[in-house]
């Protein structure tokens, strides 16, 4: 068993004087000591950090001692050390940036809910469409057998996404994923209002996944990005996983994610350990001759 653990969690409901109880809280995570980022708005919380055994211990206690969050469900890993640097407990408008224009509410608007072991039934069926509900480049580092591949950047940019390129899935049925679950919440909601007929999320996302002991996070092939300074964890564990991510520049075998080098750029790429030496950390030769070009001369 290791020192630290992390913590993954959310929850839609309504929290009064959001604002007011975001400020309550950075105040309680400090004096507890932990780090990671909690997002709270008026139609929940939703969050990830790290901590002592014991300080995730009493922050799950305290949390479910809350009348709001007494059955809040909390996905825990073991960890060597603390997965964030900061802590950051901020007030949004929306726990998932999405602006919509119309007002969704998951606990009513969703789509159905598939356990583990009934989303791995649905992965094997031919009639069935499989959508990632994430971002193209979680999705490159690893994702199901067979999923779409969204073209977006960001979670606002799915309902365009959605009517530009799922239009002859309308009728058929959808099942979609994501990390801890959260943004399925809200993308089948969406789904539902443009008009898809039998939509469906994978409870608990792919962490769940991979922890389920019926699936072993069979048919998951690569690793699951995570926004922390894990950058990603495994999935599969059974003997079928495979690398599926690619080097950004030579096309080979990675997992290695990078930001690159020029802080006028930091696109993150994925970049096996040759390339991240030949190429310095950067994308293109154009970020390294700008960073040069920028740096300040020698005195």
């Amino acid at each position: 068993m290791k020192d630290y653990r992390v913590l993954l969690f959310y929850k839609y409901v309504a929290i009064p004087d959001a604002e007011a109880f975001a400020a309550e809280h950075l105040h309680y995570c400090k004096d507890l000591g932990v780090k990671g980022r909690i997002l709270i708005a008026s139609e929940g919380i939703n969050g990830t950090l790290s901590g002592t055994v014991e300080q995730t211990e009493r922050y799950m206690a305290d949390m479910h001692r809350h009348p709001l969050f007494e059955d809040l469900v909390f996905k825990v890993d073991e960890s060597g050390g603390h997965a964030f640097k900061k802590l950051f407990v901020r007030h949004k408008k929306e726990l998932v940036t999405l602006r919509y224009g119309q007002k969704l509410d998951p606990n009513t608007d969703g789509g159905g809910r598939l356990s583990p072991a009934e989303f791995q039934q649905y992965l094997q069926r031919d009639d069935v469409v499989v959508l990632d509900g994430r971002s193209g480049y979680e999705y490159d580092l690893g994702h199901f057998r067979n999923a779409i591949r969204p073209d977006v950047d960001s979670f606002r940019e799915f309902p365009g996404w959605l009517r530009d390129n799922m239009e002859q899935h309308k009728d058929k049925t959808v099942i979609t994923y994501c990390t801890g679950g959260i943004r399925c919440e809200m993308l089948t909601a969406v789904m539902r209002k443009e008009g898809f007929k039998d939509v469906y999320q994978l409870d608990g996302g792919i962490v769940t996944y991979g922890k389920d002991p019926v699936t072993q996070g069979r048919l998951f092939d690569g690793s699951c990005y995570v926004f922390d300074e894990r950058i990603s964890v495994p999935i599969n564990h059974t003997d079928e996983s495979v690398v599926v991510g690619t080097c950004y520049h030579c096309g080979q075998p990675t997992e290695n994610y990078i930001n690159c080098a020029d802080d006028t750029c930091h696109r993150q790429h994925l970049c096996c350990d040759a390339c991240q030496d030949k190429h310095e950390g950067y994308c293109s030769e154009e970020c390294r001759e700008h960073d040069s070009a920028s740096a300040p001369a020698a005195r």
